[in-house]
């Protein structure tokens, strides 16, 4: 592997990342995860979400941010090529010690139920399933 190279995620990376999400099994998207939304989310939670590059190229990315109160982790995603070096780990600890830099002391990570690979992940890197919570929804807008 040539170098890899951490740096903050941008909207101007938003093409290459969104076609790694959608390459990638486990990750839900949505309309939150259009173009203007992500922009917005960026804007408002600036160098909370990272890119991994090899040679130029994006072979991971991790979306982070907060509420002022706890921070939330909703996509990691790793190109297939590039998995189980160590990569997610590292997007991971960049993030989250960005959020520890704005004073967010708890971080939560939203994976899907039927995801075990990345439930595997997140349990192995010390993330917790939580037994008495819900995450519960509701559409506000179009």
């Amino acid at each position: 592997m040539t170098e890899l190279t951490f740096s903050p995620l941008t909207i101007d990376q938003y093409d290459e990342v969104i076609a790694l999400w959608q390459a990638s099994e486990g990750v839900g998207l949505s309309s939150a995860d259009e173009y203007e939304n992500i922009r917005f989310y960026l804007e408002h939670n600036p160098g909370l979400s990272f890119v991994a590059t090899i040679d130029g190229r994006i072979v991971g990315t991790i979306l982070c941010g907060h509420n002022g109160r706890r921070g939330f982790i909703h996509h990691l995603a790793i190109h297939q090529d590039y998995r189980r070096q160590g990569i997610a780990r590292q997007l991971v600890e960049k993030s989250v010690t960005a959020l520890q830099a704005v004073g967010i002391q708890k971080c939560h990570v939203i994976v899907f139920r039927r995801n075990e690979t990345g439930i595997a992940f997140w349990q192995a890197n010390g993330w917790e399933i939580r037994q008495d919570i819900y995450i519960m929804s509701r559409v506000i807008g179009d």
